[in-house]
Formats: C-alpha cells, structure tokens, sequence
C-alpha cells in the first residue's frame, strides 16, 4: 500500500507535468500567490483519500488545515475560516477506503468545497476552475496510485 509520500509525489509531479504543458501551450502563467494556491491543492487532493485513517497523510492534511485555519482567523477571515472546518468533518462521514476512495468523491468533494466558497464570496465560480482542476488532479493521482482508479 503506498504511503503518503508516495502519493503527494505522484500528486505534486502530475501538477507540476500539467502546469508546465499549459505555460507552454496556453501561456497559463499565475502569480506567485496562485500557483502556490494550486500547489495546495494538488498536494491536499492527493493526501485527501486517506484522512478518513490513523495515518500520515491525515495529519499532513489536518496540520496544513490548522495552519492555513490559524492564519484566515487572525486575519479576519472567518468565512474561510467556516469552509475549512466543513472540509475537516468531511472524512468522518465513512470508513476508510468508503466514500473518499470512489472515483465521483474525486469529483464532487472539490466542486462542494469550491461552490460554498464561491458562493459565500460571490467569486464568480469559472474563476475558482483551475484550483478546481488542480485539486480533482491530485485526488485522482490518489485513486490511481492506489489502483481505484
């Protein structure tokens, strides 16, 4: 069974692969701040599957959302702050390798996720796409890796 390791370097290689062929073919070229926002993620979307357990991934997964928690609180964010929390119950709600291990979760989880923060900030959705897209590719690097996929 692959490790956590594993599965954030499948992950953070296939969106870095992806990033590089849209620069040179699209000319997709995000800030600093945005490309390390889609570098998140990548990283939590192929962590993401494996919460659900005792494992490194989850506490990889749960220190990034208490950091990232920590630093919207204290700036005045709590909005964001409330999204984090619902992504935080979301792998409580099964056994392992349930519903975080089917291949629509890889599709559905970062599409709710996105939508409520869309919706809470009026962003318009189209523009929430490519951290939607990095974040499917990371889980779906999961499900792969994993041979669920």
């Amino acid at each position: 069974m692959p490790g956590t390791r594993a599965h954030l370097v499948c992950g953070i290689s296939l969106g870095a692969g992806a990033w590089y062929v849209l620069r040179s073919t699209y000319r997709f070229d995000p800030s600093p701040a945005s490309l390390a926002a889609l570098a998140a993620c990548v990283a939590l979307g192929s962590v993401f599957p494996d919460v659900d357990t005792d494992s490194k991934a989850r506490r990889f997964f749960y220190a990034a959302l208490f950091v990232l928690d920590a630093a919207l609180l204290l700036s005045g964010q709590v909005r964001w702050a409330a999204v984090l929390g619902l992504v935080a119950m979301l792998p409580a709600m099964g056994a392992h390798r349930g519903w975080t291990h089917r291949w629509w979760a890889a599709l559905v989880v970062p599409l709710a996720v996105l939508g409520v923060a869309a919706w809470l900030f009026s962003w318009p959705p189209l523009s929430l796409g490519p951290y939607y897209a990095a974040t499917v590719l990371g889980y779906a690097s999961h499900l792969v890796v994993d041979r669920v996929l």
